[in-house]
């Protein structure tokens, strides 16, 4: 069994003992010239409080969090950190920007110094506190390997670990986890979740919504202002709606008679795909389900299965960017006339047959097998997701199916070739949108998609239109002459896709396409994806996002560079072991250690003030789970049995396998 490891706790705070209130603003402005990036927000977090702030691209957070951090001065407003100025709370708060704040030159431990010289951090203090946060972010073993040779889970907890070496009062944590993978991202929010229950005081900002069910409360950030704020619970029942999974052998069509009734019937309040299964809100449960089915037989569409599910906090924020106006047009692609012209002219590729194959493909680097005798077929129409921990080898796999890598062993088949994977007819049938931004930083918007238009053969006749799409879909109509470098990584990424889709691929690679884009946007994203698939473009993609994978018809889980399972989102959920339950007890940081050292750690994860614990036997253990919290002095409030999430099944597939090495 694993020991816990607990935090010693930060100081004591230098505000009036006699108030909890660590952090407050109120009437905070923030003008740019004629910009006004805040405008009047209020709030108060209270110390020891993780408190999440969340909003589309531009809502004005990352400024929030500059003024927050001393970074810059409010226009106007008040500010006060533990009792101060933000200005004057500088040494006692920690702040991670979103870009890695790292040295890559460095080494993790020379990094550390570093940053400790700067905070004037004594040299016996630090070495105390280097190989506390270290061992806390499982790093101890890396001391000695540079910041620039690491995965960007391990570079996101060093930067953490630089945040955290002054012991601060106050954590600033601007989009911490953008690009991380699900079982790092777990790591990192337990962390965090020991760390406020220790007393420090915790603002994070995240574009992942499961994320913000983790924080105590959270704000709504639109246009500068907060719309709401509340606790996850209260943000969900506030929202009114109830969700229903509706599966049926009709996906395709279903969506578009209840979309259609979304728009006119008060009853359906929208509809969303997720691979397998539509999302649906209905605001009375009986009528709406009652309307639902009616619909359905009205259109003479089989009967679906409905099961009821709890609302989401992306639900709820969804919703009320809707209400604000502020939810992206759906524009549909100008295509060619007669559709994706290279799937309808090949007589050998036809809905649902194989675009993609790889037989026992393998990779070695040297003496490291990166990539070990992978099988994966991926279908004309399908959304294909390749999904894995950093290093697992999705990366390496996407490269030597499209042919930017030779394989060391095993066969690739790629839109009817086996063997020239690099001829010229191949290419302009495929569109690859890489991990990293795939455009030219020193080009403005319209020359990359001028030059991708010209790269992959678009007719002259037909770029003006294809590129008129790409901006107004981007929301970037008037902007594009701005240089690409200029833009947001939001905004990069959505060009990015746009440049990627230009020549209507029949094959598409999507490497993390959505990483840091916000959950509307990532909506709208995810509505093209599959408006290319039912236009007959194969694809495949990787995410980190486990619930955004949940849009993909099926998917293979990778681990150290093989496959570990595959399946529909709804086969690999119901496929595993045991149970997953929801445990809601008074000290649920005390209750979380505790079970970690009966339990193996990853079974146990923090949602801010309940806990989700996995269960192989639950008939045998669920008694003796009671008794070991009650033995314990813990009040348990309740303890019920909820369904597994993706991220829950692909964290236990990953660590059974890692178990099983």
């Amino acid at each position: 069994m694993n020991q816990p490891f607990s935090i010693a706790p930060p100081p004591l705070p230098i505000c009036d003992p006699t108030t909890a209130i660590a952090i407050s603003a109120k009437g905070l402005h923030k003008q740019y010239g004629t910009l006004e990036a805040v405008r009047g927000i209020d709030f108060a977090i209270e110390q020891g409080e993780l408190f999440g702030l969340i909003g589309p691209d531009g809502a004005g957070k990352t400024t929030t969090f500059h003024i927050l951090g001393g970074v810059m001065e409010a226009t106007a407003g008040e500010v006060i950190v533990l009792g101060r100025s933000p200005q004057d709370a500088r040494s006692v708060t920690g702040y991670l920007t979103q870009q890695f704040s790292l040295y890559l030159d460095l080494s993790i431990n020379e990094n550390l110094q570093y940053v400790a010289g700067l905070r004037q951090v004594p040299d016996e203090v630090f070495q105390q506190r280097r190989n506390q946060y270290l061992r806390l972010m499982d790093l101890d073993r890396f001391g000695d390997r540079l910041a620039g040779q690491l995965s960007g889970g391990m570079k996101q907890k060093l930067s953490l670990c630089c945040a955290l070496i002054a012991q601060p009062q106050v954590l600033l944590l601007d989009e911490p986890t953008t690009g991380v993978d699900p079982v790092s991202r777990r790591e990192f929010w337990d962390v965090l979740a020991e760390l406020s229950a220790d007393g420090m005081t915790i603002v994070v900002a995240t574009p992942y919504l499961d994320e913000a069910e983790r924080c105590h409360r959270v704000a709504l950030m639109y246009d500068g202002q907060i719309q709401q704020i509340g606790t996850p619970a209260e943000l969900r029942v506030s929202l009114g709606l109830h969700r229903l999974e509706v599966r049926t052998s009709q996906l395709a069509a279903t969506e578009r008679v209840l979309a259609q009734a979304s728009e006119t019937d008060g009853e359906i309040a929208d509809v969303q795909v997720f691979g397998d299964r539509l999302d649906v809100l209905v605001a009375n449960l009986q009528r709406g389900e009652a309307q639902l089915r009616f619909l359905l037989r009205q259109h003479q569409l089989s009967a679906p299965e409905i099961e009821l599910a709890e609302p989401t906090l992306e639900n709820v924020f969804v919703t009320r960017l809707r209400q604000q106006g502020a939810a992206p047009q759906f524009f549909p692609f100008p295509r060619s006339r007669g559709g994706n012209q290279t799937l309808q002219s090949s007589t050998s590729k036809t809905q649902n047959s194989v675009a993609i194959s790889a037989q026992h493909l393998s990779r070695v680097f040297g003496n490291f097998q990166a990539v070990n005798k992978v099988d994966i077929d991926v279908h004309y129409g399908e959304i294909f997701g390749l999904l894995g921990a950093n290093g697992a080898g999705k990366t390496t796999t996407i490269k030597m199916l499209c042919g930017l890598l030779e394989a060391s062993s095993g066969k690739v088949f790629l839109g009817g070739e086996t063997g020239n994977l690099r001829s010229a007819d191949l290419r302009r049938r495929i569109g690859y949108m890489s991990q990293k931004f795939t455009l030219y930083d020193d080009l403005t918007i319209v020359q990359n998609l001028e030059f991708y238009s010209g790269v992959y053969g678009v007719p002259s006749k037909l770029r003006r239109e294809k590129i008129d799409w790409v901006l107004a879909t981007c929301g970037l109509v008037g902007q594009e002459t701005m240089l690409t470098g200029q833009l947001p990584g939001g905004w990069k990424q959505r060009v990015a896709f746009g440049a990627s889709v230009l020549h209507e691929p029949d094959i598409l690679f999507l490497d993390e396409p959505t990483s840091g884009v916000d959950p509307v946007a990532r909506r709208q994203f995810w509505k093209l994806i599959n408006d290319f698939a039912r236009n007959g473009t194969a694809i495949l993609v990787t995410t980190h996002y486990l619930e955004e994978a949940e849009q993909c018809n099926r998917m293979s889980f990778m681990v150290a560079g093989e496959i570990a399972a595959e399946g529909s989102p709804s086969e690999l959920k119901a496929a595993q072991p045991g149970q997953l339950f929801e445990v809601v007890v008074d000290r649920p940081q005390f209750a979380s250690n505790l079970l970690k050292h009966h339990f193996d750690p990853w079974r146990i994860s923090i949602f801010a003030d309940r806990l989700h614990v996995v269960l192989d036997h639950p008939d045998q253990e669920v008694a003796g789970l009671r008794s070991l919290l009650t033995s314990h002095h813990l009040i348990l409030h309740s303890l019920r049995p909820i369904p597994f999430s993706l991220e829950d099944a692909f964290i236990g597939i990953v660590k059974r396998a890692q178990e099983n090495r």
